[in-house]
């Protein structure tokens, strides 16, 4: 078995754009769940929306600048109709409404009455969306070497790509941190701790409730981007599993924290590649098939998520003074 290559696969999906786009809708859903205790279990709906929102425009032949501000407007207006009517709703109801909401756009991304705009099943190939951003590189058409890992500089999975995933992804915790220490921040926890004593203080809580839904849906919007510029539109590869990906990641790394979104979809991926390339190079094809090892892999994610709730639902950066899954 080569530990050489395994440790340069593992090192490549840690910094690679699916953790890029996971660890952004995991700042999103942060804001969401650890910062106001709003249970969304919609995020790749977000997702989603984002991906179609910058992919159509793009195609429609929109500039750089605007397939952006598509698909954050496209998550904004989703997000004011979810939360409007819905964010009276606690808990377990609330859940299932914006599970049921990411569904109803995963099925109407890829309805055929829309196959003219969305690709319907088939979806948006990479090609016809990814031209703008990759012009928009200053880097040269190349092959770079950083450390053991060597990508081309502007194509799809690319160090440039990188360079603009993780710098949003920073300047998303930068504005988290700002945010948990400001008026605002503070209300968002009070609500997340009791939101009628908030109320009794005179605070719209319904409002900030909005506001935090938006802000949250926008993060998961730019995650979504960054998901397809690596690949392509697929409905179907933003589905349940994505936001179930994306509750383990927060719990993992630790909810109402700033870096605890981004540590877990480092650990998350790496531990995930580490596993499946373990199984490969040990377990001989007769025994376990490539197949077999991928759901193996998946089966112990839901395992990770099951035991972080029962033992450590504050995570690994999480305070659990401050934070208790069953709080609602």
């Amino acid at each position: 078995m080569d530990y050489g290559q395994l440790f340069t696969n593992v090192l490549n999906e840690m910094l690679g754009p699916t953790a890029i786009a996971y660890a952004l809708a995991a700042i999103g859903l942060n804001i969401h769940f650890g910062l106001t205790g709003l249970i969304n279990m919609g995020q790749a709906g977000f997702m989603l929306l984002g991906a179609y929102g910058f992919a159509v425009a793009t195609v429609q032949g929109a500039p750089l600048w605007l397939a952006f501000l598509v698909a954050i407007t496209a998550a904004v207006i989703f997000a004011l109709l979810l939360g409007l009517p819905t964010l009276k709703l606690r808990g377990d109801y609330l859940a299932i409404v914006t599970i049921a909401a990411a569904e109803i756009v995963r099925m109407v991304g890829r309805s055929t009455a829309l196959t003219d705009v969305t690709g319907g099943s088939e979806g948006i190939t990479g090609n016809a969306f990814k031209g703008t951003f990759q012009d928009a590189s200053p880097f040269p058409d190349d092959r770079w070497a950083l450390g053991p890992i060597t990508l081309s500089t502007n194509t799809s999975n690319s160090w440039w790509l990188r360079v603009v995933g993780w710098t949003v992804v920073l300047l998303a915790c930068l504005l988290v941190w700002r945010l948990v220490r400001s008026p605002w921040g503070r209300v968002l926890k009070g609500i997340r701790e009791d939101e009628d004593a908030v109320r009794a203080l005179g605070k719209n809580v319904y409002g900030y409730k909005l506001q935090a839904l938006v802000l949250g849906g926008v993060f998961g919007a730019l995650g979504g981007i960054v998901f397809v510029l690596a690949s392509s539109v697929q409905a179907d590869s933003l589905g349940r599993p994505v936001t179930f990906n994306t509750w383990t990641i927060l719990l993992l790394g630790g909810a109402a924290t700033v870096f605890g979104p981004v540590l877990g979809a480092l650990l998350f991926w790496g531990a995930l590649v580490f596993v499946r390339g373990f199984l490969r190079g040990v377990v001989p094809p007769d025994v376990l098939s490539v197949q077999q090892i991928e759901q193996i892999g998946w089966i112990l994610v839901g395992l990770t998520l099951m035991m972080l709730i029962i033992f450590r639902p504050q995570g690994i950066l999480g305070d659990k003074k401050e934070l208790a899954i069953n709080a609602h």
